[in-house]
């Protein structure tokens, strides 16, 4: 306990320095700003600031880039509340009853509730992370070649089997992921692969430029096709605290939304969107009156709100300790680390301890920040709905365009982006999702890395994953099995791709 207690007073020292609080702020602003836009989300727009990241302190563009995704999470809510958009996607349950609560004029409450249950869900998930992460860092220390292999194989199979939608889809991403990977030259031998003789393949195609292309570009392609058809409350919110029955009712919600989400978040593929589904599904098990769900109950704004905060902040517990991107953003921290030339993985919390514990007592402070900000905020962020897309739209491209050329200064690299936008925006079509894709990418490389070192070490014995002496890799194997076993079952397949389609 001493121990956590010194880390933190380390991580403070660094959080509350004047540039640190400014890059929170600027994170959690832009991060409410894009929730709040219905359409961007926290992955094209973090895709959007890794070139600029360069030019950055390490510490200081990990509290940017995270304050995005939890400030995204805040931001949702606002939209989902006002104007029955999700502004993020894991405020697609918000909208059920959060817009009934405004359309009774309790849209105060409402949004007073999110953002109460979000700081508070924000906190303890800060707190697992602060309590959680150096044993885990410590395990991972112990880590080979080959138990590194066999965690990436059961981390892919995972992010599979809790991707949204099909599974055989969500395959078909993780391998074609993979093999964008391999493109560049091998690390071994220097030979040349699938660079089909252009020369600016060479290098491998930048993780900035897929993850701008599918995310990014595929996100506002796709956005402009959409009619726009909102209705806003321009009114003045009023009564923003809730009453004490409003308080009665929410409080064991935001708990097991707290507990749900700091769960899910870890798992690889988890994060906030399968937090917020999860919990409002508990919400309406546990509930007395589950009849009153979709008509405006408080519990079903204070459960997906808590668990969607909770669970974007403890996915970053196995990127921090264990180098595993937990999820699409968290793909994006980890090339933030690489761009700034850090190795992912458990030795950052020894090599780079103000790293590690400035970015999360940086949460703290963010989230505090966010509910500071958010609240007066309000008629703000309604007054921006109202500026129509198709000028938003076009400004966000060029400013990619600009991005991804001031990476290398490379025409070829915004010609590449295009190309991995039309594809992103044909996934989208196909209802394909980018995110096993982005995180098949990441993981490739580093797959083929311990793979190939696994190999080495043991003189070509591919038994040297599931031999007895290595009970971690067999460990992670066998529960990747199991886990492509179980969603095998038609019942259970039947069962996952119904989770996501909420009835009502």
């Amino acid at each position: 306990m001493d121990q956590i207690f010194h880390n933190l007073v380390i991580g403070f020292g660094v959080a509350v320095t004047p540039i640190n609080l400014f890059f929170a702020l600027i994170g959690c602003l832009l991060g409410t700003l894009i929730g709040v836009l219905p359409g961007i989300g926290p992955v094209a727009t973090i895709a959007m600031l890794l070139p600029i990241t360069f030019n950055l302190s390490p510490v200081g563009a990990l509290i940017m880039l995270a304050g995005i995704y939890y400030g995204a999470q805040y931001g949702g809510s606002t939209t989902a509340i006002l104007v029955n958009i999700p502004g993020e996607s894991s405020s697609v349950v918000t909208c059920l009853d959060g817009y009934q609560m405004a359309r009774q004029g309790r849209a105060g409450p409402a949004l007073a509730t999110a953002a109460i249950g979000s700081f508070f869900a924000g906190c303890v998930a800060t707190v697992i992370i602060a309590v959680a992460a150096p044993p885990l860092a410590e395990v991972a220390l112990k880590f080979g070649p080959s138990e590194y292999f066999s965690l990436m194989v059961f981390g892919l199979i995972a992010a599979t089997v809790l991707a949204h939608g099909s599974l055989i889809k969500a395959i078909a991403m993780v391998i074609w992921g993979l093999l964008f990977g391999l493109v560049g030259t091998d690390v071994n031998s220097g030979v040349l692969r699938f660079t089909f003789g252009i020369p600016e393949l060479s290098d491998g195609i930048g993780f900035v430029i897929v993850a701008m292309g599918m995310f990014g570009t595929a996100e506002i392609v796709a956005n402009l096709e959409m009619k726009e058809h909102r209705e806003i409350f321009t009114s003045k919110v009023k009564n923003l605290w809730p009453t004490k029955q409003d308080f009665k009712d929410a409080w064991g919600a935001v708990l097991r939304g707290t507990a749900l989400g700091s769960a899910l978040g870890i798992l690889p593929g988890g994060g906030a969107l399968l937090a917020s589904f999860g919990a409002y599904s508990l919400e309406k098990k546990v509930s007395k009156h589950p009849e009153k769900f979709g008509k405006g109950a408080i519990e079903g704004v204070a459960a997906p709100e808590s668990a969607n905060n909770a669970g974007a902040q403890t996915s970053f517990i196995p990127m921090l300790t264990l180098g595993i991107p937990s999820n699409a953003v968290m793909a994006l921290m980890i090339g933030a680390l690489m761009i700034q030339g850090i190795a992912p993985g458990p030795q950052v919390m020894n090599e780079k301890p103000e790293l590690f514990w400035g970015l999360i007592a940086s949460m703290w402070v963010g989230n505090l920040m966010l509910v500071i900000l958010n609240l007066p905020l309000i008629g703000m962020w309604v007054k921006l709905l109202t500026v129509p897309y198709r000028y938003l739209y076009p400004s966000i491209l060029v400013f990619m365009a600009i991005g991804v050329y001031s990476l290398s200064n490379n025409a070829f690299d915004v010609l590449i982006m295009g190309v991995f936008g039309v594809v992103g925006y044909i996934c989208a079509k196909l209802e394909c999702e980018p995110a096993p894709m982005i995180l098949g990418f990441i993981l490739g490389p580093l797959m083929e890395e311990n793979l190939r070192r696994a190999m080495l070490l043991s003189r070509g014995d591919p038994f040297v994953f599931v031999s007895p002496s290595k009970p971690i890799s067999l460990g992670f194997l066998l529960a990747s099995a199991v886990l492509l076993v179980i969603v095998a079952l038609p019942a259970i397949r039947k069962k996952r791709e119904e989770v996501f389609v909420e009835e009502g």
